[in-house]
């Protein structure tokens, strides 16, 4: 074979490759229910100093996935939980791995009506699969007796097997209160920190800064045509 012959062959072959790639990783992206397209690079961290910017760097390099290890992010409304998780949510995407993103409700409602419909254990293993499962807002609704018994079924089910990355608003030691059963509380809590990294955020409200900071320049905007 010519040598013109051979780059014709080996650009199309790679042609071939970069679009098998392509639709692999927008495959991932759809089965993922991804929320929006944030990555890290879209976090400010200095407009959030309560974060430890250099713990969720290093959980950006996915190490934390080697070992099945969690990661929980702790903090009140709007200061970049959801962001952050999706950022690392789509990191895993972007490395090869199968995501799946959903909130505490959305479990626990989809689990619920599998139940119903005899369908518990089939729900339950779909959860399972994942390399990497983020159940955003837990403790934002009070969850049911059965979404409770749901979600620590997951989490038992995950555990030492695949990484579970959860978001809430509620403090570690107020997690019974989130689920209306000590007991059940107790057991979630002892598999999710067996391996885990937890993330406090303790700082302003990202949202709200973001939303004041549009306020403004609609603020000096109408100002200027006034003046």
């Amino acid at each position: 074979m010519s040598n013109w012959r051979r780059c014709v062959v080996e650009s199309l072959l790679e042609i071939e490759v970069d679009a098998t790639g392509a639709r692999r990783l927008a495959s991932r992206l759809r089965f993922a229910c991804l929320p929006e397209p944030w990555t890290l690079n879209d976090f400010d961290f200095a407009a959030q100093p309560g974060v430890d910017e250099k713990l969720v760097r290093d959980l950006a390099t996915l190490r934390f996935l080697d070992d099945a290890s969690n990661v929980l992010f702790v903090g009140p409304p709007g200061v970049g939980k959801t962001m952050l998780a999706v950022a690392l949510a789509r990191a895993t995407v972007d490395a090869g791995y199968r995501v799946y993103f959903t909130t505490a409700a959305e479990l626990s409602a989809k689990c619920h009506k599998a139940a119903l419909e005899g369908r518990w254990k089939t729900c339950v293993n779909f959860f399972s699969g994942p390399k990497l499962l983020v159940i955003d807002e837990l403790g934002y609704l009070p969850l049911p007796e059965d979404g409770a018994s749901a979600l620590f079924q997951v989490i038992n089910q995950r555990h030492l097997k695949s990484s579970t990355i959860l978001t809430t608003n509620v403090g570690i030691a107020d997690r019974a209160g989130a689920f209306g059963d000590a007991t059940v509380a107790a057991a979630m809590l002892d598999r999710l920190l067996h391996r885990a990294a937890v993330v406090d955020i303790d700082g302003p409200s990202y949202r709200l800064r973001g939303h004041l900071d549009q306020a403004e320049v609609l603020r000096q905007g109408v100002n200027a045509r006034v003046s």
